[in-house]
């Protein structure tokens, strides 16, 4: 009797591919090798880990900088490098290194993976991805190092240096200061807040757009693609920095003692890192409600396609924003640099922000259940930080309940492959409609 051959579209693998290496990492969390104490984590708290790691987001139930041994953290370290490039371009990775040639369906998983738009070039995009990465984090690894070799042995210095450069051009947010503090030691500190923030918004504007500008020189031009991510990054960054400057300016909890330099740079910090980093300056905590707010907007935002970073995506935002400046103008066509948004582009970028806004919303009215008597506000917060990627948070994270844990922990999942992807990997296979019913009119508004 023939056994009916199993059809693996390619959300379906990205899908399991990430859900494996959870698995794994999970596992080698709950070793005794992984925690100082010799006892390994308890399993959820091994599953919430591997999650955040893998999923580059950064919500921790414990500390990274004291639970863990270095092969804990290394452990980590790996899941959150093979989480932000994508298993796939890992895979490739290996590939070249024994000089196997890649597949017709390998170079669709990582067209799928990439989320890029044509699958021709995409093997050479690949490498260049790789090497882009090595060389941004061996950078970043030098100047970090540098910084807290002042603070530090050189030995520990290095490790830090390399640790927090992957975490951070990885948009993962992971973080070796210990008890929780982050990075909030160098609110003012010119070298680290710069040079992390550098890391953050490289791995956020996405590899396509890092793929244009290096090729800008011979080429010179940019895709529309590459233009919208550049303006809307370098607008949301710009708005962020000033609201929260402004927000925070007399808070004596977050930037008012600080110099004039320093409060731009705790300002600047905090509206990079809300596009999905998860690393802090200032406290979240102690921040004022309005600008609680407004990092909750820029995190459901998130970071560009193709990047290691989450939310609904920079081009997903303008593209909503040009079809209802359209809609207000009385024009029918979505225009940007002279150039018309396909009808379903917008509708793609609708149902990306629906369901994103849908899942939170959901997830945040389970959360008011389950954590009962906690902030209202912590929790929105927590919910769109897990969906984002972002890893930030008011402290809620260690206080979750095991059901808490395991929705943080779906959100998570969910925000890093997309909720489109899953539900298109849980769907039978889809065919296009054999037929189209007559229009029908309904008023709107």
């Amino acid at each position: 009797m023939l056994r009916k051959k199993v059809y693996l579209d390619p959300p379906k693998i990205l899908v399991l591919g990430f859900g494996l290496i959870i698995v794994i990492g999970a596992f080698l969390l709950t070793l005794p090798a992984s925690t100082a104490n010799g006892q390994g984590l308890p399993v959820l708290n091994a599953l919430f880990t591997a999650t955040s790691a893998t999923c580059v987001t950064g919500l921790v139930v414990v500390d990274t900088g004291t639970t863990f041994t270095m092969f804990g953290q290394i452990t980590i370290l790996c899941m959150i490098q093979v989480g932000g490039l994508g298993f796939m371009t890992f895979a490739t990775f290996f590939a070249f290194l024994v000089g196997k040639r890649i597949s017709l369906k390998e170079r669709i998983l990582l067209q799928e993976s990439l989320n890029n738009l044509s699958m021709e070039g995409i093997v050479r995009l690949t490498r260049r991805i790789l090497i882009f990465t090595a060389v941004i984090e061996l950078v970043g690894a030098v100047l970090l190092s540098i910084r807290f070799s002042f603070d530090m042995p050189i030995g520990k210095a290095i490790y830090y240096g390399i640790f927090h450069s992957i975490s951070n051009f990885n948009n993962a947010g992971f973080d070796l200061m210990g008890e929780f503090h982050s990075l909030t030691s160098y609110v003012d500190d010119p070298t680290v807040t710069l040079t992390v923030s550098a890391l953050i918004i490289l791995g956020g504007i996405g590899f396509i757009v890092m793929n244009e500008l290096f090729e800008y020189r011979v080429s010179k031009r940019l895709s529309l693609h590459t233009k919208i991510v550049l303006m809307t990054s370098t607008v949301l960054v710009v708005v962020g920095t000033v609201g929260i400057f402004l927000l925070e300016y007399s808070n004596s909890l977050t930037l008012k003692p600080l110099s004039f330099l320093g409060k731009i740079l705790g300002s600047l910090f905090q509206s990079v890192t809300a596009r999905t980093a998860g690393a802090n300056t200032l406290n979240i905590a102690d921040l004022t409600q309005s600008s609680l707010l407004l990092i909750v907007l820029l995190m459901f935002v998130g970071a560009s396609p193709g990047s290691t970073g989450g939310g609904i995506k920079t081009t997903t935002f303008t593209t909503l924003i040009g079809a209802v400046w359209s809609q207000i103008r009385g024009k029918e066509d979505v225009i940007f640099y002279r150039q018309r948004i396909e009808y379903e582009t917008i509708y793609k970028a609708l149902t990306v922000t629906f369901s994103g806004l849908f899942l939170v919303m959901l997830m945040t009215l389970i959360l008011t259940i389950s954590e009962h008597g906690q902030d209202f506000l912590a929790i929105v917060f927590e919910v769109t930080s897990a969906f984002a990627t972002v890893g930030l948070s008011m402290g809620l994270t260690p206080e979750l309940s095991p059901v808490g844990k395991a929705l943080i922990i779906f959100t998570m999942f969910a925000g890093r492959v997309g909720p489109l992807t899953i539900a298109y990997a849980v769907t039978i296979r889809r065919k296009p409609d054999a037929f189209r019913y007559p229009k029908g009119k309904i008023t709107i508004g």
